[in-house]
């Protein structure tokens, strides 16, 4: 049987003919049914824009964890490190891609999956949930699945909403 973490992880995978179909043999009926009849090119367009040009809804989990700092590329490492230990295949996205986190996860025992989830992942993915709820994204809802079924969750942060400064003549 596969670990619903690997289930779901194929579903931040690049959305192609038979995402719909995926979606709903991963649980995610309620997600499919929200994005409606929309057509594959319709629903790459906001796969596109919710997770690629967006920095606060990128699947690089390492970026919500450390931005720009030193420490997201020792986390790259260790996430290269974490895939071969576990059999993960590499693929054209980074090591700390959403789609190899969620992969490494599902296959360590209870225990070590524990820690890692509740030091790297689980925070991660409260951003994610926040950002996307913000955006009122129905991609949140996939990310709450994931949340949910992680061995750990954290609360999820408050985002600061930050209203331009308007300019007026004096």
């Amino acid at each position: 049987m596969i670990h619903p973490l690997e289930s779901l992880a194929q579903l931040f995978e690049y959305p192609g003919e038979t995402y719909i179909d995926r979606c709903r043999a991963a649980g995610g009926g309620a997600f499919a049914d929200a994005l409606g009849r929309m057509p594959v090119t319709e629903i790459q367009e906001l796969f596109t824009s919710t997770f690629d040009w967006n920095p606060a809804t990128s699947l690089d989990l390492g970026w919500h964890l450390y931005g720009e700092q030193y420490a997201r590329g020792e986390f790259l490492v260790k996430m290269r490190e974490e895939m071969r230990r576990y059999g993960v295949p590499e693929t054209s996205e980074l090591p700390d891609h959403m789609t190899n986190v969620l992969r490494v996860v599902a296959r360590m025992d209870p225990e070590t999956a524990q820690k890692f989830v509740r030091e790297y992942v689980a925070p991660a993915v409260a951003k994610l949930v926040a950002a996307l709820d913000q955006k009122q994204s129905p991609f949140a809802m996939l990310m709450r699945a994931v949340r949910n079924t992680l061995p750990v969750r954290v609360a999820i942060p408050e985002l600061k909403v930050e209203l331009p400064v308007l300019v007026g003549e004096d």
